[in-house]
């Protein structure tokens, strides 16, 4: 019996975008096609297979372990892009200041995906949802610079709403205006997960 179970729910690729050099700035390019590698999105800075370990991780491993990218992909959903503008009280949050790779559109609750979920393309690209994308300052930066004085209500405006990461299980190419299907893990949720949370 298959582990994972395709879904009646779709959603739609409405945007596209890629980090060129991190370094230089988190803010993504918008672009209408990207060629998903097992490495990742090609020519994103935050492709790879390996990434050096950082504070999300830091109870398992030390600062700069080399583990898994897992984090090839930051997915958001205009819906919680939608939500996020409106408590922040502008008219318009931009996935580009977020560096995000794909924006999508239609799947209720898009950020509470349940973590191993696949989403699925036209050609068989198939992309692996690690977990949480949890909101951090980086982006509140960029916002800042764009709309000053609005950057520091970001953190608290986009918990729960800040999208997911991913990494790349099967390889294609994925366009604007794609649709992609999902599937998720056909498995009851952990009975002692709140324990393990306290």
């Amino acid at each position: 019996m298959p582990a994972l179970k395709p879904t009646d729910f779709t959603c739609t690729v409405t945007w596209l975008g890629r980090v060129a050099d991190r370094d230089t700035a988190l803010a993504s390019d918008p672009v209408d096609q990207l060629a998903a590698r097992f490495d990742g999105p090609e020519g994103e800075a935050h492709g790879g297979i390996n990434r050096p370990s950082d504070s999300r991780v830091i109870d398992l491993h030390p600062r700069g372990t080399t583990i898994r990218n897992v984090r090839q992909f930051s997915v958001v959903s205009e819906e919680d892009l939608a939500a996020i503008a409106a408590k922040m009280e502008i008219d318009h949050l931009d996935p580009r200041w977020l560096g995000a790779t794909m924006v999508v559109k239609g799947l209720p609750d898009f950020t509470l995906v349940p973590p191993s979920s696949r989403l699925q393309g036209p050609d068989g690209v198939t992309l692996v949802i690690d977990m949480e994308n949890r909101p951090c300052q980086l982006p509140a930066k960029v916002i800042e610079e764009a709309l000053p004085g609005t950057g520091k209500r970001f953190k608290s405006a986009a918990r729960g709403r800040r999208g997911v990461t991913a990494w790349v299980e099967r390889e294609g190419v994925l366009n604007v205006g794609d649709t992609l299907r999902l599937a998720i893990p056909d498995q009851p949720a952990w009975p002692h997960l709140e324990k393990a949370r306290s």
